[in-house]
């Protein structure tokens, strides 16, 4: 089993995307490259935290590679905007990779270089090394399956398992 940390606007919508990909075994919500340990969400929308928004996906390689990973990532944000995704507006709300595995670095790059061709320079998403990943407060794990109703920027229709070969 492999992880990795996505960070793609708001976390709740990231997570409930991935919870149904075929080869994602478990997910969790929280807050990564920020400027203190543990912070609370109060002080990530306030600005007294750095962080950004972020969902830790731990999968099996043997079922969903890397590469397609970030396909679906990709699928769900824009990589093109900074600070930003959908109507959420903030630094939290960077989009980012942060690689758990060192090995994987160059791969994350490469992907990002073919799939985007001449827009590569104009991809705001940050590729940084995992180091301070803290889990949000309870209430955010599976938010949008606690709250069906729930504000969700990410299109939840776009996940295909069928594509995930």
């Amino acid at each position: 089993m492999k992880s990795i940390v996505l960070g793609g606007g708001c976390f709740w919508g990231v997570e409930a995307y991935f919870k149904q990909l075929k080869g994602v075994v478990e997910t969790s919500v929280g807050y990564v490259d920020g400027n203190k340990r543990n912070p609370t969400y109060q002080e990530v929308c306030g600005g007294v935290a750095s962080h950004t928004e972020a969902c830790q996906i731990f999968y099996d390689e043997n079922i969903i590679k890397l590469e397609n990973v970030l396909e679906q990532f990709f699928r769900i944000i824009d990589p093109f905007v900074r600070n930003r995704q959908g109507h959420d507006i903030g630094r939290q709300y960077r989009s980012g990779i942060y690689f758990d595995y060192e090995e994987d670095e160059n791969k994350i790059v490469e992907y990002i270089k073919n799939h985007f061709g001449k827009d590569y320079d104009r991809v705001q998403t940050e590729v940084k090394k995992n180091v301070d990943y803290d889990l949000a407060e309870p209430y955010h794990q599976d938010y949008l399956k606690k709250n069906p109703g729930g504000y969700c920027h990410v299109d939840l229709n776009l996940a295909k398992k069928e594509e995930i070969k």
